[in-house]
Formats: C-alpha cells, sequence, structure tokens
C-alpha cells in the first residue's frame, strides 16, 4: 500500500487556541465583531506573552501556550474590546484643550502609555466580569478597588493620583509586557468615526433583542422593522412612487448575520438576488439611509449591471456613481453621507459612459475611489442577470417595469422634481434594445452609400406601339471601379474562436455587403501570423472559405499586410472580428470597428467603434 502523505499535525495548545476562537465567534455579542485574529509562534510574541493586540485592528495569539478554550476566549475578547472601546484614540486618551485662537481649541494627548494601558485592561477587566465572560484567575477583590471609578480616564487619574506602580501582569494578556500595540501613536479619523466602536454599539444592541427574543420566543425578525434601514425602504413604498415599485421587490439585509458581507461598509446592491445589504454599524441617519437606498435602487432600475458590456467593473461602477449621485442631490432625496462619496460638479449632465472614458484616462489615480461598499470595491455585487431564461418575469424586466410605473405615478401625481438626464435614462429603459446587426449595418452606411440606379437613352428599352416614335429610358447601375467601394475583414482564427463565433460574425458582414451593393471584400485570416485570402465575393465569405490558422492570437500582421497593400483603398474600412483576447498594444491607422462578443473586453482603449454580438 502507498504511504500517506503527511499531514499538517496541530498541537493540543494550538487546537486548544482554535477552540477558544469558536467559542467567541459562537458568542451573542463578540461573534459580531468582525476583527482580524492572526495566530503566531512564541517568536513573534515572547514564550510566556499569550496574546497583544495592534492599533493597526490584528489581535495576536500565540499558539504555543498553554491556555484552556475559556481562558483564550477571554483572551481574545480583552485585545478585541481594546478596539472597541477605542483605546487607540486620540479622543478618548487622556490630554488637555490647547487654546489655538479665540475660537478654536485643539485635543493635546498628554499620558503615560503604560499607566494608560494598564488603566484601559481594568476597565476591560471590570466589563468582562459583569457579563460573566470566559474564565480567568484575577481576584476580584483587586477589581473592587476600582468600583469607585467609572470609565478608562478616571481609572488613569486614579492610578496616577495614588501613584500606582506600573503592573501589567495582573489584568493584562500579555505577561509582564503591555498588551496594546501602538498607544504611542493615538488615532485619528477623518470623519470622525472608527468603525470598531459603531460596530460594537449595534452588536451590543443585536445581542440584547436576541435575548429579548428568545425569552420571548418569537424567532422572526419583527424587531428589524423598526430598524433606521427597513424605515427609509418603507418610506420610499409610502411617499415616493419613483422608486417605490422597486423597494417593494428588494429585500433589505443586515450584513451583521452574514459573515461573507464583512467587507460592506455601508451597503451594496446584488440584482440576481433581489437584495441590497446595508451596513447597521455605519452610523448613518435616516435621512442619510434614504439616499443610500435611493442609490442602489436606481442601480438596479437604471441595469447598470446589464449596461457594462465588456467595461472595467469597477471603474463602470464608479462611473454609475458620479451619475446617480448627481440627479439624487438634485432631487434632494435624503442627505448624502459625508465619507468622501462620488460627486463631481465638472461632471454634471454627463452619462456613465461618457464619465467612464474619462476615468479611464487615469486608471491609477480613479482605481481606489470610495463606494458605499467601500474603498477600491465596487457596490454591484455580481453581474447581476439571472442564467434561468425560461422564467416568465426576470428581475431585471421587473426593475425595468417598477421604475417605468413609478416615473409615470410619480409625474402624474406631481410628486416632486426629477431631473430630465433621470427621465430620459428611465424612458431608455421601455425601448427594447438595438440587435447589434443592425448597429453594424448603421457603421457601414456611413462608408458606402446606396447606389441608385438612374435613366438613360444610350440604350432605350423599348418602344410602346401607341407611341412607336418616342424612344423610353432604361434604368441602369454606375458602374463602380473594381477597389473603390470595399472594406477589409480580419478575422481572429485563434483556439479561443469558436467555429459558431466565427460564422455568426462572418453571416453578418456578408448579408450586409450583398444588400449594399459591395462587389469585393478584402479577407485576411490571422492567428499569430496572416493569411490573406484576397479579394472575394460576399456570398463566398461565410460559405466557401476554408478558415485558416487555429493557433495563437496576434492581430498586428494582419493589420500591417492591410495598411500596406497597395491594391486596398486607403480610405477603405477595416472590420476586426474577434474575442478581444489579442494582444495589449495592437494599432490600426485606417478607420476600423471591433466586433467581438457580449461580455467581453478589449486589453486597451478602442479609436474605433466597437459592437458585441450575442
Amino acid at each position: 500500500m502507498a504511504k500517506k502523505k503527511n499531514e499538517i499535525k496541530i498541537s493540543k495548545n494550538e487546537q486548544q487556541l482554535i477552540n477558544g476562537m469558536n467559542f467567541v465567534k459562537n458568542h451573542p455579542l463578540f461573534g459580531h465583531l468582525h476583527i482580524r485574529n492572526e495566530i503566531v509562534p512564541k517568536s513573534r510574541l515572547g514564550k510566556n506573552i499569550p496574546a497583544k493586540v495592534s492599533s493597526s485592528g490584528v489581535v495576536y495569539l500565540n499558539k504555543d501556550c498553554d491556555r484552556q478554550p475559556k481562558e483564550w476566549a477571554y483572551i481574545i475578547a480583552h485585545c478585541m474590546l481594546h478596539l472597541s472601546f477605542g483605546h487607540f484614540d486620540a479622543e478618548r486618551m487622556p490630554g488637555y484643550w490647547q487654546q489655538i485662537s479665540e475660537k478654536q481649541k485643539k485635543w493635546v494627548n498628554k499620558y503615560d502609555s503604560e499607566l494608560w494601558n494598564v488603566a484601559c485592561d481594568i476597565f476591560i477587566s471590570r466589563f468582562l466580569a459583569d457579563i460573566k465572560f470566559g474564565k480567568t484567575d484575577i481576584d476580584i477583590l483587586k477589581l473592587s478597588a476600582y468600583n469607585s471609578v467609572s470609565d478608562e480616564l478616571k481609572i488613569y487619574e486614579y492610578l496616577v493620583n495614588n501613584n500606582s506602580p506600573v503592573n501589567f501582569s495582573v489584568f493584562g494578556t500579555a505577561g509582564e509586557f503591555p498588551d496594546m500595540i501602538g498607544t504611542d501613536n493615538p488615532l485619528t479619523y477623518p470623519y470622525g468615526k472608527n468603525e470598531y466602536v459603531t460596530a460594537f454599539a449595534y452588536a451590543l444592541a443585536y445581542s440584547v433583542h436576541s435575548v429579548i427574543r428568545q425569552a420571548s420566543n418569537n424567532t422572526d425578525d419583527s424587531l428589524k422593522k423598526d430598524s433606521v434601514m427597513q424605515r427609509a425602504a418603507d418610506w420610499f413604498i409610502n411617499h415616493y412612487p419613483l422608486l417605490g415599485g422597486l423597494a417593494t421587490g428588494f429585500k433589505i439585509v443586515e450584513t451583521i448575520n452574514r459573515a461573507d458581507l464583512n467587507d460592506i461598509e455601508i451597503a451594496a446592491v446584488n440584482v440576481i438576488n433581489g437584495e441590497i445589504y446595508v451596513n447597521p454599524a455605519a452610523g448613518l441617519s435616516f435621512e442619510e439611509w434614504k439616499f443610500v437606498l435611493a442609490h442602489e435602487y436606481l442601480h438596479a432600475g437604471l441595469q447598470h449591471h446589464a449596461r457594462r458590456n465588456g467595461r472595467e467593473p469597477y471603474l463602470w461602477n464608479i462611473a454609475c456613481d458620479f451619475v446617480i449621485n448627481d440627479w439624487l442631490h438634485e432631487m434632494q432625496i435624503g442627505i448624502m453621507p459625508q465619507n468622501g462619496l462620488m460627486y463631481d460638479e465638472t461632471l454634471k449632465n454627463m452619462s456613465a459612459e461618457e464619465i467612464y472614458d474619462i476615468l479611464t484616462d487615469n486608471i491609477r489615480k480613479n482605481s481606489k475611489l470610495n463606494t458605499f461598499r467601500g474603498y477600491g470595491k465596487g457596490d454591484i455585487i455580481d453581474k447581476g442577470w439571472s442564467p434561468d431564461m425560461n422564467k416568465p418575469t426576470t428581475l431585471d424586466d421587473f426593475c425595468k417595469n417598477a421604475l417605468r410605473s413609478g416615473l409615470e405615478y410619480h409625474t402624474s401625481t406631481g410628486r416632486g422634481y426629477i431631473p430630465a438626464g433621470l427621465i430620459e435614462e428611465i424612458k431608455a429603459l421601455s425601448m427594447p434594445p438595438v440587435p447589434w446587426d443592425v448597429e453594424l449595418a448603421k457603421w457601414f452606411d456611413t462608408w458606402f452609400m446606396p447606389v441608385e440606379k438612374h435613366r438613360t437613352y444610350a440604350r432605350p428599352s423599348r418602344r410602346q406601339s401607341s407611341t412607336p416614335d418616342i424612344p423610353r429610358p432604361s434604368w441602369i447601375r454606375p458602374e463602380i471601379p473594381e477597389y473603390s467601394r470595399t472594406y477589409a475583414v480580419i478575422i481572429d482564427t485563434s483556439g479561443s474562436m469558436s467555429p459558431e463565433m466565427i460564422g455568426k460574425a462572418l453571416g453578418a458582414a456578408a448579408s450586409y455587403s450583398v444588400s449594399k451593393d459591395v462587389p469585393l471584400v478584402r479577407v485576411v485570416f490571422c492567428d499569430a501570423q496572416a493569411y490573406d485570402i484576397g479579394y472575394i465575393a460576399p456570398e463566398d465569405i461565410a460559405g466557401r472559405v476554408m478558415v485558416k490558422g487555429r493557433g495563437g492570437t496576434i492581430l498586428q500582421p494582419a493589420v500591417d499586410l492591410i495598411e500596406n497593400a497597395k491594391d486596398f483603398p486607403k480610405n477603405g474600412p477595416v472590420l476586426i472580428i474577434t474575442d478581444a483576447g489579442i494582444e495589449h498594444d495592437l494599432k490600426v491607422h485606417y478607420e476600423h470597428a471591433f466586433l467581438i462578443p457580449e461580455g467581453a473586453s478589449l486589453p486597451f482603449r478602442p479609436r474605433g467603434k466597437v459592437f458585441y454580438f450575442k
């Protein structure tokens, strides 16, 4: 028998640590605090140091320490509470007010960092003793000496006034050393909010509600109906017809109950699931939540997920955010949150497509902007369209109908001002999309004017018997120079291009050429090298031509062949059919267009038109 591969064994101490982490994770209060725990060896912390917490938001746990699971749970909760109570925050740490000017003051921190660490340890130990969490060997009598002081600052003052010695081993989690890393550099926040403090406040309230529900045998979510997010959603249903239909079709889901949604700072929308995810710990007011929900409803209603068409998802999300926030600002729905959202007066009245083109000019700068989901993350989750096409009514159709009917009712009842740009977008959703082959035909029309027949007496067609002396003119077509009315087709024949894709694209080009009197078409196949087929009749393009190549994908040789050909007109257009998996530096100097599959994206910003076929 073959030997089994060596499996990674977990030591007894590490297993007890993992059990302690699970104990914390399943707790109704601490389980909702999403703080990063990092298991490290004793070489990182020290032999007899169980844990430390950093101001960056990481709890370091020593896997080589011998502790029982409940003891580990106590240690982990202790470190998490340092962050949740804001013990690293400048505004919560000892200091004094400094008068800068007659009307302005500044808070200046002044403290003994080690003594502040001890004061915070005492406060946390008292809190954990009150809720009877975990297991510790701390003497309750030692804690009772600080019952007269209520918070960390007063405990710190008590220690200073009594000249208390610095002793970390009594109440801390790092033995004889401080368990807080970074107390010498107090933290400040640009928008005045500590995410750990707000998350703890909501988790504490949620745990109390959970206890009440369990005590009353009420396991449903009836208490959530009173949440500020749900009240904001109900406001649209009852007072704002334009978005009321959409509000009825989307479920409000709080991220605190979903471990897979921890990265959402404020909100995000998943159109395929019909859900809007909200973070109750964001600390927004009722008016701010109205703005946020309206923003997500418009993402869904205006089909931003389906209109991406191969564009970079995050930049497209940002472009749509600029448009929506401008409209909501004009409509005065709620209050725009302060934490750096996309709003720019210079982009007013521009479409999402136009803004996207501007953003792509500086991708490095625009790749880390802030959305409702967070920095560098789009608040439109997944592609958004359902793969099941057999359903009688898709969610996309529901969003379109809800927004269209909401607009009609909103305007008929005089419910308020709506920007003209938003009205145009909603009406555009009511129109069926233009088929890709029709768009391609319009592009060809700019190059090939219809060939019109005209009358001529050069060869009279006949003479009528009633008037045999009067010649009758005949209809003729003008003679077309062989290479004056033509175009080139470059076909990507790499292995990634399926025969169905090539056939569908060639069929559309061939049928159009025949209908518009294009006598000959220059065809070039290309994979890693160019295969010049020459000029062929349009009816032979999709029928009797043998496709050559099927190797890699480099289209520059085919482009160079066309542009250097002496028998191809200098003003002749070039149609490039590809799956978009081509080189990043393709250079085409002639007028051209790309025909690529729907959902694909070119690896560069194209200069010519781009058409998407299904």
